[in-house]
């Protein structure tokens, strides 16, 4: 078994669920022990980021004889949840394939980029520059980890190593989450002189943020990413068939493109409700802002992408340059001042019970990841 694909052996049987998706979950404290241990016998400066009580980050570099650009890569060892997996931590290998949780997303990127840094370091290590390896917690949830890595660690550019089917990612949707409720007055369900349903008018709300979607699907898009977009994610209300139900509470999220605001879908829900109060008097509705990121776009001058194509093609790589549906911590960095791209293996299944990585594009990645630090750390 070769260096890469041992050490994705090694990461994908550590079980890190994340704590914040599942309750009591194992986290990423185990992980990052042996991270620790994998940095310190490649000869690796490391240091250890405690983000929240047994959620470490862990950040090595590798140092050039000189100065001059430095990179920084980026993944993070958190995973989903395993539910309804027979052996989500019981890594299997089948024709070119590597099973279990976390393979692709994304524990293969995490191996291809330590085992580029220990080519790079091994082959005459770097004449210039910096490479700063970061495994960062949380990402499946709120990314506390990035968020906490730069505030301490900087540099000139970025690769996150998310699965991109050794594409070159330059940009991805951001997201909003907000919650709306309704409210009504609880009544007997004989009585509706005395009741005010505040699920029905929590009907009126979706059937505006549905003629929403179909007007944001329908509108501006961007080249990379498509069109912005809006669902309905949770509904609850109502305490028994036979009252009035006073409150409705329902949680939706959108999804935006570059040039669109955090702020939007705050202000087109309140629009919305604004509308539907001003047409019945009897309607009372509020809205909270959950949680939200931004979408995250290279500036398209920037050299990254290119040299970063440039060496994922001579690796066997397809590297077309593309943009990701999904958040990731790509756009943490970007916010931070790190022009970031993303680049990662190939394979299928992420959050689902049947995740895999192909194999040899996870060599290629971390062949693709070497040439991309001696090209750019020089």
């Amino acid at each position: 078994m070769d260096s890469v694909t041992r050490l994705l052996h090694d990461l994908v049987a550590i079980d890190s669920v994340n704590p914040s998706l599942v309750p009591g979950a194992a986290g990423e404290a185990a992980i990052a022990r042996r991270l620790v241990q994998e940095f310190e016998a490649m000869g690796l400066g490391v240091e250890v980021q405690e983000v929240a009580p047994g959620r470490p980050n862990v950040v090595a570099t590798l140092a050039g004889r000189a100065p001059g650009p430095s990179l920084m890569l980026c993944g993070h060892i958190d995973t989903v949840g395993v539910a309804g997996m027979a052996a989500p931590f019981e890594p299997a290998v089948r024709d070119g394939r590597m099973y279990g949780r976390g393979t692709q997303d994304m524990k293969s990127g995490v191996a291809a980029m330590i085992d580029a840094v220990r080519v790079v370091a091994g082959g005459g290590g770097l004449a210039a520059g910096d490479v700063v390896v970061a495994c960062v917690v949380d990402e499946e949830h709120s990314s506390i980890g990035a968020d906490a890595l730069v505030t301490r660690w900087r540099a000139d550019a970025g690769i996150v190593t998310e699965p991109t089917d050794l594409d070159v990612a330059v940009c991805h949707k951001g997201f909003a989450w907000s919650e709306i409720v309704t409210t009504g007055k609880a009544a007997h369900g004989s009585r509706p002189a005395d009741g005010v349903d505040a699920i029905v008018h929590m009907g009126r709300v979706l059937v505006a943020l549905g003629a929403l979607d179909q007007r944001l699907q329908a509108g501006a898009r961007h080249a990379r990413l498509g069109a912005a977009s809006l669902h309905a994610s949770i509904i609850s209300g109502g305490r028994e068939l036979s009252s009035y139900p006073d409150h409705c509470a329902l949680q939706v999220e959108r999804r935006t493109i570059p040039g669109e605001p955090q702020t939007v879908l705050a202000e087109e829900i309140e629009e919305i409700l604004a509308s539907l109060a001003a047409a019945d008097p009897a309607f009372q509705a509020a809205a909270t802002v959950l949680f939200a990121r931004p979408p995250y776009e290279i500036d398209a001058a920037h050299p990254l992408p290119g040299l970063l194509g440039a060496a994922a093609r001579a690796a066997g790589c397809r590297a077309d340059t593309i943009g990701m549906s999904f958040w990731t911590d790509a756009a943490v960095l970007g916010g931070a001042g790190i022009p970031t791209v993303l680049f990662g293996p190939a394979g299928a299944g992420l959050h689902s019970t049947d995740e895999w990585v192909d194999l040899t594009s996870v060599r290629q990645c971390r062949d693709a990841l070497a040439a991309t630090i001696r090209a750019w750390c020089r």
